[in-house]
């Protein structure tokens, strides 16, 4: 191989992740997906062509380099947790793709190419629910930023992007091999037009259907009044450097300060930060001094309620150890959890627990094996437990609203559980500043404008320290606060009872491509089968 040849091939590995990075870093930007694989496939055509050996290191660069460009801020808070999300996130990438260049020796045409989207998806429906999961980089995320391209995720869910993002690209590049090949001159007028009129409706078919299902989509529902409550407290202090009644008080002057605006007799949610304290005992609440406090201040409120986010603890008594991720203090065991409660001046208190949690801060993954070798290390993984599905807490009047604690609001399949079990409004809450002033906060946000979409429910966001939002039926960040910056935010949400064809129906995008790619890997191990058997056939 020449250099020019080599410089190509780098080149096009490098124009795709630059292609493909750009929707999560530049807002508006979600169409650069729609042809920022082509690159990569060019890459693989002309190495393939020229015979190129170890293919794997440009595909699996371009993956690394994907990665890194819109992930690397998770080196913020945990350098190598941050260099193994991007590493291990771009080897599964990669081995898909050197499985979609093995399976050319059995199969011929596009079938191969069929055979990649179809697998690609496949993977990401199965990342979903893997206990070790970082879909951070599901493709359809790509149009978080551009949410007016996608109001039909009401239907597909976020891996309808996917499926559009695939059938572009690969539309894109059949045309182009056409022209390389010469095929194009052989083609009659039309099939030049067909195959011009198909990639172009690709592409552009579903932007007019976003137009027009954007259009005809209301805001309805009944209003409720929410403040959302943004401390700004720094959490590389919060657990050390801030007293635990100073945190309190912070609080407490927020909520004070917005009901008094309000009027001392309203309705109104107000919403806190997730983990914003650390010493609400599951077992009795009561126990708590942060909990005891809030309590004594909404009972000057009595139509008021607070959502916020707690490090809480179960306690167990008991000579043997109730499960593998429970630790001892004392006399009793201790089972740690990421949830979100919400009460009101009586003492009523509805609890969740957050379900998906993040791989080695929050939770041990596999813990019946990876807490012995955690125990050995001396505890350096999160012990975290949740739920088994996510459940809806209720307001003073008794509304039910969902409430996705931080990473949860990456999952939209999980997320349509909420609805399901009846929520009429989703809150987010989270704590981004682990991640400093990066564009991790800012990818965050955006994907609770496409759950926003997917379920039709208006979203109150409070970030600790920013960005919090409220979020309309469409997406649309209706208002927001600053980064890093001491505020509250009041507005008003709609309480809506609509399920839309996603919650109801799920991720059906998904399944479908499981089943493309489960029969497409059947048939290619028959050919595989049979042609070890007889190499003339």
């Amino acid at each position: 191989m020449d250099r020019k040849t080599q410089q190509l091939l780098w080149g096009l590995t490098l124009l795709f992740a630059v292609l493909m990075a750009i929707p999560f870093l530049v807002p508006h930007c979600g169409w650069t997906a729609l042809f920022g694989i082509v690159p990569l496939l060019c890459m693989d055509r002309i190495a393939t062509q020229l015979s190129v050996r170890r293919v794997w290191i440009y595909h699996y660069t371009a993956f690394v380099l994907w990665n890194a460009f819109t992930t690397f801020w998770v080196c913020w808070a945990t350098v190598g947790g941050g260099i193994f999300a991007v590493f291990a996130n771009a080897l599964q990438m990669s081995l898909i793709f050197g499985l979609f260049r093995w399976s050319r020796k059995y199969y011929g045409g596009t079938l191969p190419y069929i055979f990649l989207a179809a697998l690609w998806i496949a993977w990401e429906k199965l990342y979903f629910g893997a206990q070790i999961s970082w879909p951070w980089l599901v493709l359809g995320n790509s149009f978080a930023r551009t949410t007016g391209l996608v109001q039909w995720y009401e239907w597909t869910g976020s891996l309808g992007g996917s499926l559009w993002i695939w059938a572009s690209n690969l539309s894109v590049f059949g045309v182009m091999c056409a022209l390389s090949d010469g095929r194009w001159d052989c083609w009659n007028t039309k099939a030049r037009t067909a195959a011009l009129t198909g990639t172009l409706a690709v592409i552009f078919v579903p932007m007019a259907v976003s137009a027009a299902v954007g259009h005809n989509c209301k805001e309805t529902g009944t209003p409720m009044e929410v403040a959302v409550l943004q401390p700004n407290i720094d959490p590389y202090n919060k657990f050390g450097g801030m007293t635990r009644d100073t945190q309190n008080a912070i609080l407490e002057g927020q909520m004070r300060k917005v009901m008094k605006a309000a009027g001392d007799s309203a309705q109104v949610l107000l919403i806190g930060p997730e983990t914003f304290t650390g010493d609400v005992i599951v077992n009795d609440f009561s126990t708590s001094r942060t909990w005891n406090r809030f309590r004594r201040v909404l009972e000057d409120y009595p139509n008021a309620s607070l959502l916020l986010g707690v490090s809480a603890h179960e306690l167990f008594e008991g000579a043997e150890k109730p499960s593998p991720t429970a630790r001892k203090a004392g006399d009793l065991w201790v089972e740690s959890r990421n949830s979100a409660i919400l009460m009101d001046g009586t003492g009523r208190t509805d609890i969740y627990h957050k379900t998906k949690l993040v791989v080695g801060v929050e939770m041990t993954p596999y813990p019946a094996f990876f807490c012995r070798i955690d125990d050995l290390l001396g505890g350096v993984m999160g012990r975290c437990i949740g739920q088994e599905r996510p459940t809806v807490l209720h307001t003073a009047q008794g509304e039910p609203l969902g409430c996705a604690v931080c990473y949860e609001s990456v999952y939209g399949d999980f997320c349509r559980g909420y609805v399901l079990d009846g929520a009429r409004a989703m809150t987010v809450i989270t704590n981004d500043a682990w991640w400093g002033n990066t564009p991790g906060y800012r990818q965050h946000l955006s994907y609770s404008s496409l759950r926003a979409i997917e379920l039709r429910r208006d979203i109150a966001r409070c970030g600790n320290t920013g960005i919090s939002a409220i979020i309309d039926q469409k997406g649309r960040i209706v208002e927001s606060t600053p980064w890093w910056e001491k505020t509250e935010l009041s507005g008003t949400i709609c309480l809506n009872d609509r399920q839309t064809f996603f919650v109801r129906n799920g991720d059906i995008v998904g399944r479908l491509a499981l089943l493309v790619a489960l029969l497409l890997a059947l048939s290619l191990a028959v050919r595989v089968f049979t042609k070890n058997r007889n190499p003339n056939v």
